[in-house]
């Protein structure tokens, strides 16, 4: 399903610009809002297709929410091995996967009774 960003609370749209403004594949929000086992309100989840380009989408998630929000994560890992970084806002959790590792984890298959809206890259 393809929706438009006004569905989603600001932060997880400004999230989803800067994963589209770097050229993130395959990206999906995860609502889990009405899971009461989940983590968070929402999983943003996408594939950079590269090392470089991981570390460039997550820094560019980084600087957008910064810049248009003032908010900074609670917390980053990955950043040594540029194979799954994850921005943590607390509500909202961001996913960066290269391929393979997307692959391994199927984080929408193992939160799949959530509403899960992709969107399509804009550039």
């Amino acid at each position: 399903m393809n929706k438009t960003n006004n569905d989603l609370p600001e932060l997880t749209q400004v999230i989803v610009e800067a994963l589209q403004d770097k050229k993130a594949s395959d990206i999906s929000v995860i609502d889990l809002r009405s899971l009461k086992s989940a983590v968070a309100d929402f999983f943003v989840i996408c594939t950079g297709n590269s090392k470089p380009q991981v570390h460039a989408l997550y820094e560019n998630v980084d600087r957008f929410v910064k810049t248009k929000l003032q908010e900074d994560p609670i917390g980053i890992e990955g950043r040594e091995n540029m194979e799954w970084v994850l921005l943590d806002y607390y509500d909202v959790v961001v996913h960066i996967f290269k391929p393979e590792t997307r692959e391994f984890f199927k984080l929408e298959k193992l939160w799949s009774d959530a509403t899960i809206t992709t969107y399509e890259n804009l550039n």
